[in-house]
């Protein structure tokens, strides 16, 4: 590898690095970000006042809600997986329990993939393994060597490069990625980057503006054991969309408004004394006013107290950059903390809209999953196609109050059919019961169904065609919506009455 290619750096890259630390500090919130890059700065206002009006802001972190609330429901059911003829061994079942190499289980850690890009809009995870001098898998297993994954964020990844591959498909052939950043004093540091590529990895030490190559060892699997996790796709290859993209500048005007509001309190309630510069004064209850006594009568002290009519719509106006982040993150119905007042037909578009982007998150997620397990059976040499991962299709996301209170009123309706009511209440079974009970249930509704409502008529009707050997039993429990009896395909002989003629 050349030099040239060492000091060669993605263009996107030093395009986003901005955005990703912004989106960062926008999720992050909290003292340690509130460096300025927030709020602004009001006109002759000084350094200290500035850093005090920062500090007395509070920041209502909504791009933390929203990514969470994704979180939640990807992972509200997790995925499964068919290791086939892996299930059960060891080194997969070791991998499965820590998987990082720092006692986080591999779902835990595909879960804190997917929170931090939707942060950054993407992340990258590197399947590594250890290098080895153990002829056997058992002696691997007894030193504890085999693949490790590893979250690598945006803003440490400073090159990549895919290449259309005669099949047709991209595949990742360059990564250069920052390891670690050691202060060695007050103006130098020492950064090691490792650089892959399909024939070599190379750790390379940049000592200030020196950059010397410590290692290079061949590549034993032959490609970059990288895998790309967008949160969203865009049309860069290696750059993700993030979550937050439109949140985190709206949390931001929240947060200005927030700071006039504290502003606006703090002036309302404390006034302001416009005095000459000689006179005596100080502020609070009781205080003295002392002036001289050739003074001008026209120079008196007074007081300025600005009007606190504002506070209220500075409210609404924070209300409504509310109302916009949860259309942007379809979360109307989801984040709302108030009664609803929308219509059924809103919220159900509402629900399809948060299901349908669940679901494409759920997709990226098992891509990403299935690309990491290639890596991982290519790593010990198992099947590529043994691993087989799926993860949810579908989100219901249900409002079950409303839907209850239909189908009660469906079953209140007086409509005299069996099988609609038998289907109410297997519906209303399925709201309530988990499903370790829910088979027993639905047994339990179709064995106990019977007729409803006034059938006396019918019933006399029904009586008489079975006397006369018209229809059988079994003709009438059906038309009525009750299960066949044993004996009842057969015909009742028709009863004749014979009189004594004597």
């Amino acid at each position: 590898m050349y030099y040239e290619d060492i000091e060669y750096q993605h263009p996107d890259y030093e395009n986003n690095v901005d955005r990703w630390e912004f989106y960062l500090r926008s999720y992050m919130g909290g003292q340690d970000y509130r460096d300025g890059s927030y709020l602004t700065s009001y006109l002759n206002e000084d350094k200290n006042a500035y850093s005090r009006r920062l500090a007395l802001t509070p920041l209502d972190n909504h791009c933390r809600n929203v990514v969470h609330v994704y979180s939640s429901f990807l992972w509200r059911v997790p995925p499964t997986r068919n290791y086939q003829q892996m299930e059960g061994s060891a080194d997969l079942n070791a991998f499965l329990k820590d998987a990082n190499l720092d006692g986080q289980s591999f779902n835990s850690f595909m879960r804190e993939a997917q929170i931090w890009s939707s942060v950054y809009g993407h992340v990258w995870i590197m399947l590594d393994k250890p290098q080895s001098t153990a002829g056997t898998r058992a002696e691997e297993l007894a030193q504890e060597i085999r693949p490790y994954v590893t979250l690598i964020t945006p803003e440490n990844v400073y090159d990549w490069k895919y290449e259309r591959m005669p099949s047709g498909r991209h595949e990742l052939t360059y990564m250069k990625v920052r390891e670690s950043v050691n202060r060695i004093d007050g103006t130098t540091t020492e950064t090691y980057f490792r650089i892959w590529t399909r024939e070599t990895i190379q750790l390379v030490r940049y000592h200030g503006d020196e950059a010397n190559v410590v290692e290079t060892i061949d590549n034993p699997i032959g490609k970059v054991p990288a895998v790309h996790l967008p949160s969203n796709r865009s049309v860069v290859r290696g750059i993700g969309i993030s979550d937050i993209s439109d949140v985190a500048y709206m949390q931001q005007a929240i947060y200005q408004e927030l700071s006039e509001i504290e502003q606006l309190i703090r002036i309302s309630n404390h006034p302001t004394l416009v005095k000459t510069y000689d006179t005596d004064a100080s502020a609070g209850a009781g205080a003295v006013i002392n002036i001289s006594d050739d003074m001008d009568g026209a120079l008196k002290p007074y007081q300025m107290q600005p009007s606190g009519a504002n506070l209220d719509a500075i409210r609404a106006s924070i209300t409504d950059k509310i109302d916009a982040i949860n259309r942007m993150s379809h979360m109307g119905a989801v984040r709302g903390t108030e009664a609803i007042t929308q219509s059924g037909v809103a919220m159900q578009t509402e629900f399809q809209m948060l299901n349908a982007k669940l679901s494409e998150k759920a997709d990226i997620l098992e891509l990403a999953e299935e690309q990491l397990w290639q890596l991982w059976c290519t790593w010990q040499g198992h099947d590529l196609h043994e691993v087989e991962i799926s993860y949810p299709d579908s989100f219901d996301i249900r409002d079950y109050e409303s839907e209850l209170n239909f189908l009660q009123k469906t079953r209140a309706s007086g409509v005299k059919s069996v099988t609609l009511l038998r289907e109410i209440d297997k519906q209303i079974a399925d709201l309530v019961l988990d499903d370790q009970v829910l088979a027993q249930a639905h047994e339990e509704i179709e064995t106990a169904t019977t007729a409803v409502g006034d059938f006396a008529k019918e019933t006399q009707i029904y009586k008489y065609h079975i006397d006369s050997g018209m229809v059988t039993p079994n003709e009438v429990r059906e038309k009525i919506g009750l299960d066949e009896v044993a004996g009842g395909d057969v015909l009742v002989e028709p009863v004749q009455t014979v009189t004594d003629g004597g």
